[in-house]
C-alpha cells in the first residue's frame, strides 16, 4: 500500500481524527459545496451522494451538511471555491498531489508551495506527477469483522476490483465511475464503511529508506493540517520497521 493509505490507517488507529474534528468536518462540508455546484439533489448527482456520506462518517450534523448543499447551489453565500490540485515532489523524489478548496488561491499555492519547500520537496508544474496516480473509490472495513470472501461477494456485482489486507483494515477498490454502486452494495449487505472516498491511488510505488519515510509522514501531516487542504497522495512504501514503531 502507498505511504498515504497506510499513514491514515494509523491515524485512526491514534484517534487523530478525533482530535481534529472540527478540520474533519470544514473539509467535509467543502466538498459538499463543491459537489452541490453541479446540482443538489443527491439523487442525481453521485458527487454529491459520495460528499454527503463521507460526511456523515465523520458525523457531520445534518445541518451544515444541508447549509453546505445551499451554498454549493448559490443559495446562500460562501460558496465561492475554486477546486485545484498542485503537483510536486517530496523527499527523496516521492510523487505528491494535493487536492485544495479555497476561497484564495494566491494564498492557497504560496501556503503549499512553503510547506512542501520546508519539508524537502518542490512545486512541480502540473501534469508532473498526475500521469502516475489513477482515480478510484476506496473503502475501509474492519478486518476482524468481515472476510475477505464476503466482501467480494457483496461487491462482486457492483464493480469491485480489488480487496487489499492493510493492516487492521480491508481497503476495497473499485473504478471512480462505480463508488456510488459499491457504496450502495455494502450498504445493502449491511457492512459498516469506516471510510470512503475517491482516491488518486499510484500505479507503482517506491520503497523509501526510514528516514526518509519519516520525512515524508511529517510533510503529509503538515500539508493536512493546513485549512485549504483537502487530501494528499503520494506514491511511496513505508518501512515495516516504522509501521512497526508507529
Amino acid at each position: 500500500m502507498a505511504g498515504h493509505s497506510k499513514w491514515k490507517n494509523i491515524q485512526h488507529r491514534k484517534g487523530r481524527q478525533d482530535a481534529k474534528k472540527g478540520k474533519d468536518f470544514t473539509k467535509a462540508a467543502k466538498e459538499i459545496i463543491i459537489a452541490a455546484k453541479s446540482g443538489g439533489d443527491p439523487n442525481y448527482n453521485p458527487r454529491l451522494r459520495a460528499a454527503i456520506a463521507a460526511a456523515k462518517e465523520v458525523n457531520l450534523p445534518k445541518d451544515k451538511i444541508d447549509t453546505a448543499i445551499r451554498k454549493g447551489t448559490g443559495e446562500e453565500a460562501g460558496g465561492d471555491l475554486a477546486e485545484i490540485t498542485y503537483e510536486g515532489y517530496g523527499p527523496g523524489g516521492v510523487a505528491i498531489l494535493v487536492e485544495v478548496a479555497t476561497d484564495n488561491r494566491n494564498r492557497t499555492v504560496a501556503e503549499v508551495r512553503s510547506i512542501i519547500s520546508k519539508g524537502g520537496g518542490s512545486m512541480g508544474e502540473a501534469g508532473c506527477v498526475s500521469w502516475m496516480f489513477e482515480r478510484k473509490g476506496v473503502f475501509s472495513v474492519d478486518k476482524k469483522k468481515y472476510t475477505e470472501d464476503e466482501l467480494m461477494e457483496a461487491g462482486l456485482e457492483a464493480g469491485i476490483d480489488d480487496v487489499i489486507d492493510s493492516d487492521d483494515t480491508w481497503e476495497l477498490h473499485c473504478k471512480a465511475v462505480d463508488f456510488d454502486n459499491l457504496r450502495q452494495a455494502l450498504e445493502n449487505a449491511k457492512i459498516v464503511v469506516l471510510d470512503s472516498q475517491l482516491a488518486m491511488i499510484p500505479q507503482n510505488t517506491i520503497a523509501v529508506d526510514i528516514e526518509v519515510a519519516r520525512k515524508l509522514l511529517k510533510l503529509i501531516d503538515t500539508l493536512e493540517d493546513n485549512d485549504d487542504v483537502q487530501n494528499v497522495f503520494s506514491n511511496f512504501d513505508i518501512p515495516e520497521e516504522l509501521l512497526s514503531e508507529l
